[in-house]
């Protein structure tokens, strides 16, 4: 499954990582809407050895995530996907027409 991911220029680290971005970004978003930590409240508080283990894990994550807005592999295999490209008309449709 790797040589598939890499062949589309998308490697596991990446995917990884933005899976971390996301979930410390749901987790901002709860911090921000109910004040609700859910990193903490799974991990034992805040200024548990875990939850700074995440903490820092998502924050090497982001970082990591830099890299993609500059990289044009992923914006392009977007585009290039077969299902993404608009349907050629055929001649003969045309002269059903």
């Amino acid at each position: 499954m790797n040589c598939i991911l890499e062949k589309k220029g998308v490697d596991i680290t990446d995917k990884i990582a933005l899976l971390l971005v996301i979930i410390g970004a749901l987790n901002w978003l709860l911090v921000g809407l109910f004040q609700f930590d859910l990193v903490a409240t799974i991990f034992g508080g805040q200024q548990s050895l875990l939850s700074r283990i995440v903490y820092s894990l998502v924050g090497i994550a982001g970082i990591w995530c830099i890299k993609m807005l500059f990289s044009d592999s992923l914006s392009s295999n977007l585009v290039s996907h077969p299902a993404m490209k608009p349907m050629e008309s055929n001649d003969d449709d045309k002269k059903d027409q």
